[in-house]
């Protein structure tokens, strides 16, 4: 297996991430605390994943005289791969509501593990802006390599992938087809069972979020 490339993956040791987290893997969290705490952590792992935009300084009046700032030059992308990472976007969107939304309908065969795509929707000129991908599982990556060469087929060139939990074999696998992606997650866990699943994880975050089975 490739090995991770450290300076391509941001693990958010933050307290409140961790403590969400934790709340989040608890089998007894019902799906609407479940909803909650993955936008409030959405909004926190943003502040990690919007770092380092570009920026263009202005001068703004306030009520005792003008400023200079700081704006952002563009508006990210935000790319939600369904339908779990619709969980992750509604925390982004409360952060930059009014980047450009994006969605990549794909599921995971549970017989051979590769993905399944469905549905596309992507914003354009997406090699001026930094890219956004949202899933909050990276388990085996096939959803995501697939998304991933999907948007840099559509001209992403600044591309981040954002998950609550990965695996080190799913890490790994996305580095291996694409080096220059930046993962961000909460968490990187012991690795994935026999059937694909992230261990110890949290269980189906479509399920978790939905409260379907």
């Amino acid at each position: 297996m490739t090995e991770i490339d450290p300076s391509r993956l941001i693990a958010v040791d933050h307290s409140l991430v961790q403590h969400k987290l934790t709340l989040m893997r608890d089998v007894g969290t019902p799906a609407p605390l479940f909803r909650q705490l993955l936008r409030e952590t959405a909004t926190l792992l943003a502040y990690e994943a919007l770092n380092n935009l570009p920026t263009t300084t202005v001068t703004v009046e306030t009520p005792l005289g003008p400023a200079k700032g700081q704006q952002l030059e563009t508006d990210p992308a935000l790319i939600s791969i369904l339908r779990a990472g619709n969980g992750l976007l509604d925390g982004f969107l409360d952060v930059v509501p009014s980047a450009s939304v994006g969605f990549i309908g794909m599921y995971r065969d549970h017989e051979t593990l590769e993905a399944i795509e469905y549905y596309t929707n992507i914003p354009e000129a997406l090699a001026d802006r930094v890219t956004i991908a949202v899933d909050p599982m990276l388990a085996t990556a096939g959803t995501a390599i697939a998304a991933i060469k999907k948007l840099r087929d559509a001209g992403a060139v600044d591309l981040r992938l954002v998950c609550l939990v990965a695996a080190p074999e799913g890490i790994a696998r996305v580095h291996a087809a694409d080096p220059d992606v930046m993962i961000i997650t909460a968490a990187v866990d012991q690795g994935l069972n026999d059937v694909g699943y992230i261990v110890p994880g949290l269980g189906d975050a479509g399920d978790r979020i939905y409260g379907t089975q």
